[in-house]
């Protein structure tokens, strides 16, 4: 096995999911400290928008070739998240308490976006050379893979792993948000 395939490995079996487990993490968190009476519909709306912001990347990554138009958009994208998760902490740090477990989950749901960022930039160096020298031509369509990666089953599997540690719990905490929103904006 050549080392871009065990870096494709690490990503896939390692990185994505312990990034969905840290996304549990900080779900149980907001939960613990009652969101939905705290810091409410804004803050659970950019929880939901950051895990958009992530899942377009990897969606791309694993269904197309990576080139310059998907290394720009993983950019964009990670660039956007920090954005909003810099907001996210500004908005939410005054309404209610952050714990030490929350901050660990933070750590890991902020880092391991770079380091998955890092990971495909290493595997596909050479595109990222013509991203960085600015030849993008023929670089900048949708390939699709030609192999799944991971195997046939991965993808499967992987996106119903993430519906449940992430996906319903954080619809779930929309609803809960939006439902005591509804009721205090009625009494």
């Amino acid at each position: 096995m050549d080392t871009s395939q065990l870096l494709i490995n690490f990503l896939l079996f390692m990185l994505m999911p312990i990034w969905g487990i840290a996304g549990l993490a900080d779900w149980f968190c907001h939960r613990a400290t009652k969101i939905e009476h705290t810091s409410g519909v804004k803050e659970t709306l950019m929880h939901s928008v950051m895990g958009i912001q992530i899942a377009i990347p990897m969606a791309l990554c694993l269904l197309y070739t990576v080139n310059v138009l998907i290394l720009i958009i993983c950019f964009l994208t990670w660039i956007l998240h920090e954005v909003v998760a810099h907001a996210d902490v500004r908005y939410a740090a005054p309404k209610r308490e952050i714990s030490i477990w929350e901050m660990h989950a933070h750590n890991y749901l902020g880092t391991l976006p770079m380091y998955m960022l890092i990971t495909i930039i290493i595997i596909n160096w050479p595109q990222f050379i013509n991203l960085i020298s600015l030849n993008w031509q023929g670089n900048m369509a949708l390939v699709p893979v030609e192999t799944p990666h991971g195997g046939n089953g991965y993808l499967l599997s992987y996106l119903a792993f993430m519906s449940v540690v992430c996906v319903f719990p954080y619809i779930e905490e929309n609803i809960r948000c939006i439902r005591v929103a509804i009721k205090e904006r009625n009494q």
